[in-house]
């Protein structure tokens, strides 16, 4: 089915599935959008109980591809109150599973996601919160340095904080230029087990954010490994970890999307 949201062209709609919540049901729903060079992004939508408006979140997924935990995430994001989007920067450009290089032209899906959410009917007219999981929060910080008045917040999982394409020494001794260049708050989670490199590069992010007054802070688990909060063999610190973060997430970008306690968006 062909359709158009607030200027933006959708190519297809598929059925929609609820969860049910305390207060009524998160409903989750598929589209098909294009990105800026026409290629077709696919798109999950969960969206909180009640009439809305309701303050947009836009997840973006890790390199290991979408499937039923990042559907588990963005359902737990709707539950707390967010009207979440999630483009899969994979699927629609035929890019199989756990890519090591960083494709580019995937920047422009993830934007899309961006432009598609602020136009939903169901979303506050406000900046939006950013949650990525490993390589989303790269996506995450070269969107907010392109457009950082439309991104209130971010959360990184255990983010990259580093181009995948850099040579070694930008690896090892330097965080990506974009991380001198933002100004939205952003909030690390990781845990004390993950990769070495990952934790090394994402705490000279932090120092370099918070150098230049960018409200930042750093959360590491203790016990925790790589992807504490949605592993198969999660250990039962990661799975108080796990909820941990959910909570620390949401804490983060009601503040920092000027949320009130029942979760609304500010008043215009």
């Amino acid at each position: 089915m062909k359709s158009m949201l607030g200027g933006l062209f959708i190519l297809s709609l598929t059925g929609t599935a609820s969860i049910g919540m305390a207060g009524g049901e998160v409903a989750v729903s598929k589209v098909t959008i294009k990105a800026a060079d026409g290629s077709e992004v696919p798109v999950t939508i969960a969206v909180p109980p009640g009439k809305g408006p309701f303050p947009p979140v836009m997840f973006i997924h890790a390199k290991r591809g979408w499937d039923s935990a990042e559907e588990t995430h963005i359902r737990e994001l709707a539950s707390q109150g967010f009207l979440t989007v999630a483009p899969d920067w994979q699927s629609g450009r035929m890019i199989e599973r756990w890519p090591s290089e960083h494709n580019p032209a995937t920047e422009l899906d993830v934007e899309a996601g961006l432009d598609f959410l602020m136009k939903h009917p169901k979303a506050c007219k406000t900046p939006v919160g950013l949650v990525g999981q490993s390589r989303g929060p790269y996506y995450a910080i070269r969107l907010a340095a392109k457009r950082g008045k439309d991104i209130a917040a971010i959360v990184s999982y255990y983010g990259h904080m580093q181009n995948p394409n850099a040579p070694e020494p930008d690896q090892l001794f330097r965080v990506a230029p974009e991380v001198m260049q933002l100004t939205t708050p952003m909030l690390f989670l990781i845990g004390e087990q993950d990769f070495e490199l990952r934790r090394i590069v994402g705490g000279r992010a932090f120092y370099a954010l918070w150098e230049r007054g960018v409200p930042v802070e750093y959360q590491e688990y203790p016990l925790a490994r790589r992807a504490f909060d949605f592993r198969q063999d999660q250990g039962p610190e990661e799975k108080i970890a796990a909820r941990h973060a959910r909570q620390r997430a949401k804490e983060w970008l009601a503040r920092w999307m000027n949320l009130d306690a029942d979760m609304q968006c500010p008043k215009n």
